[in-house]
């Protein structure tokens, strides 16, 4: 996605509204993939359902922790690792979703002309 450089006017409402959008949309992307991974290896490491490897998926990938605790030693190594996946996608989606905001806050006010002086 291209970004209006500091020489150029500020994006348009709509413009930055699409670039929002398109933002969201491969957060949105980045956290369908993230669940639907963690909920394969819900079910193939601890013989969850499906619809209880979504909701154990869903609750670490939301930061609130597992509701099954897991019971093999290899859905215990799956769960600690997918824990710590899922606090950095959470990390990632902020950044992917806060990022069109802060570039419009600092084109708009200027803040990288403080390295020009």
């Amino acid at each position: 996605m291209k970004y209006e450089r500091r020489t150029t006017p500020l994006a348009t409402r709509m413009q930055f509204l699409r670039r929002m959008a398109g933002h969201f949309a491969v957060a949105s992307a980045v956290l369908a993939a993230s669940l639907g991974g963690g909920m394969v290896g819900y079910a193939h490491y601890e013989g969850l359902a499906w619809r209880d490897a979504f909701l154990n998926a869903a609750m670490l990938l939301g930061g609130m922790g597992p509701v099954n605790a897991p019971v093999t030693s290899a859905g215990k190594i799956f769960a600690g690792a997918y824990a710590l996946y899922a606090g950095l996608v959470f990390i990632i989606m902020a950044g992917i979703v806060a990022a069109p905001l802060a570039h419009r806050m600092l084109h708009k006010f200027h803040w990288d002309e403080a390295d020009d002086n």
